[in-house]
């Protein structure tokens, strides 16, 4: 059974969304999880002049809410009794899904727990699919919690 989940977080009602079912199967599994931020460079690198150009203090808030965000989603998962540790990492050179599949590796986790949105047509192809991509790449099981209805 699972022993090591990993699961990506974002602060997100999609995300905490999956967090939530983590730690219910994580109860019941006796699991261990392991909360992963990834800190996108992409958005920031899209504003910046010439596209190179990641302004280092925009990367730095961005991990100072990652870090936000792992510490209240820590506290969550303590608080419902389950083992927990965190990452932040930085997507830099890359997008998040492949973070998210190398953590996986790393850390030889058994199973990702990944909230998605549930999009489907259009606003899946203009919008991408973060947890599709995690689905995708992950080398191993994924379990896609959809957060209320498809958008």
């Amino acid at each position: 059974m699972y022993q090591r989940i990993l699961v990506p977080v974002d602060g997100s009602p999609t995300s905490n969304a999956g967090l939530a079912e983590a730690i219910k199967l994580a109860k019941l599994t006796g699991a261990q999880l392991r909360l992963l931020h990834v800190v996108d460079e992409l958005p920031f690198a899209l504003g910046a002049e010439g596209g190179n150009a990641v302004a280092a203090e925009v990367l730095a808030l961005g991990r100072k809410a990652g870090e936000r965000i792992l510490q209240d989603a820590r506290t969550q998962v303590r608080d419902a009794g389950v083992a927990v540790d965190t990452v932040l990492s930085d997507a830099i050179g890359g997008r998040v899904s492949e973070f998210v599949a190398e953590q996986a590796r790393l850390w030889d986790a058994d199973l990702i727990v990944v909230g998605t949105h549930g999009r489907r047509g259009v606003g899946r192809w203009v919008l991408g699919s973060d947890a599709e991509l995690i689905l995708r790449m992950a080398p191993v099981a994924v379990l896609m919690v959809r957060a209320g209805g498809a958008t």
